[in-house]
């Protein structure tokens, strides 16, 4: 299941990391945003591995776009769930220079006067 959500980065927690029982090393970074709803919602994602270095270069009240991937699984009875992003984007109006002004009729120089006199050769 791939979902994604807007909102702004509320906190960006440090990052972990250790080794798994079958010996092999792991790291995650996990982060904070909130939704931009009539009910603001903050969510706390997880980027593991490869992926954490995705939160690299953003910070705390940026605009970004997450696409993540729900993971519930059971363990002693109990439901853990994970919510994995996978990539992060920065709005498209964030990365597009601003309008250029209005284009108004004034803006077109006058027409010289067929009767001055011109400076160009013929």
């Amino acid at each position: 299941m791939s979902l994604s959500v807007k909102g702004k980065i509320q906190q960006i927690l440090k990052p972990e990391s250790g080794v798994s029982r079958a010996g092999k090393e792991w790291n995650k970074q996990e982060f904070v945003i909130e939704t931009e709803e009539q009910f603001p919602r903050k969510v706390c994602f997880t980027l593991f591995g490869d992926k954490a270095s995705l939160i690299n270069g953003l910070s705390s009240g940026e605009e970004v776009e997450v696409s993540f991937n729900l993971e519930s699984r059971e363990y002693n009875g109990k439901w853990f769930h994970n919510i994995n992003a996978w990539k992060i984007d920065k709005p498209a109006s964030d990365n597009m220079p601003e309008t250029p002004p209005q284009f108004e009729v004034g803006d077109i120089p006058p027409e010289p006067d067929e009767n001055q006199a011109s400076d160009l050769p013929f």
